[in-house]
């Protein structure tokens, strides 16, 4: 590790065997564990714990109080908001070792999970997605997807710009902020490429 390629608050600590991309900044009293991956330019918060052999892409902004235990893989540009929390086994007991048994979670490209969030492991996370403050996640979240509560429920769709779309009698929707269009079919949303 070269410590003239990333920030690390004197408080973090880093464990062997971890690479940190160029311009990462790991702010106060963090804690990333072996054989870590985290991409250029990514910003982690206070009081964050990122366990054994997790990987972020580029771009992951992590806030402060955040929970990445093994088995979780954060894709470019994702936004894990304050206090929200992954799981890494489905039925975890204090007396009993299962650390053979971690579940896998992909979170996709550009995906935003709100604060005090959990995901419940091995359920993946589509790209773009936003899972709102609070949710719990219990099943894979589809791309575009906007969902809220305990347990999360789908309330609409979302743009990459993070803007609530909403479709016309086509089926289509335009982001208000970028004017991206977006197309409805089949239960899912695309992005339309002109």
């Amino acid at each position: 590790m070269d410590n003239k390629q990333y920030f690390a608050h004197e408080s973090a600590v880093i464990d062997e065997g971890c690479t940190i991309g160029k311009g990462t900044k790991i702010w106060h009293f963090s804690h990333i564990m072996p054989n870590c991956i985290l991409g250029e330019n990514c910003n982690i918060g206070q009081n964050v714990v990122i366990s054994p052999e997790v990987v972020l892409g580029k771009n992951v902004k992590v806030q402060n109080n955040v929970s990445i235990y093994t088995g979780v893989t954060c894709e470019d540009d994702v936004f894990l908001g304050p206090s929200m929390v992954f799981t890494n086994v489905i039925n975890p007991r204090s007396a009993i070792n299962r650390r053979g048994q971690y579940l896998k979670t992909n979170v996709g490209l550009g995906a935003s999970i709100g604060a005090n969030a959990t995901i419940v492991c091995g359920n993946d996370i589509g790209k773009f997605a936003f899972i709102g403050a609070g949710a719990v996640v219990t099943k894979e979240i589809l791309p575009y997807a906007l969902v809220v509560g305990n347990p999360a429920k789908q309330i609409g769709w979302m743009s990459e710009y993070g803007h609530r779309l909403t479709f016309d009698h086509n089926d289509q929707a335009v982001c208000p902020e970028s004017n991206e269009k977006y197309l409805l079919a089949d239960g899912r949303v695309n992005k339309i490429n002109e």
